[in-house]
C-alpha cells in the first residue's frame, strides 16, 4: 500500500513536470495568425494554474500521510 502512495507521488510529480513544460511551449509559441486557433489554444496560466494546485495538492498528501503515520520520514543521520 505505501509503494502504490509513493507511485501516486511519483506520477503527480511527473504529471507536474508536463504541466510546466506545456507552460514554457505556450510561452515560447509565437502569435497565431487565424483566429480559429487561438480561440483553441489555453493560455500560459492555465497550466500554470494547474501545476501549482498538483504541487500543493502533492504537499497536502505527503503532511497527511507523514501524520497518521502511513509514512515514516527518514531518522535523523547523527
Amino acid at each position: 500500500m505505501v509503494f502504490l502512495f509513493k507511485l501516486l507521488l511519483v506520477v503527480l510529480l511527473l504529471f507536474i513536470i508536463f504541466n510546466l513544460a506545456r507552460a514554457m511551449f505556450e510561452m515560447v509559441k509565437g502569435p497565431q495568425e487565424n483566429e480559429e486557433e487561438v480561440e483553441q489554444d489555453k493560455p500560459m496560466s492555465f497550466y500554470l494554474g494547474r501545476r501549482v494546485f498538483l504541487s500543493a495538492l502533492a504537499v497536502v498528501l505527503m503532511v497527511a500521510a507523514l501524520l497518521t503515520g502511513f509514512i515514516d520520514p527518514n531518522v535523523r543521520p547523527y
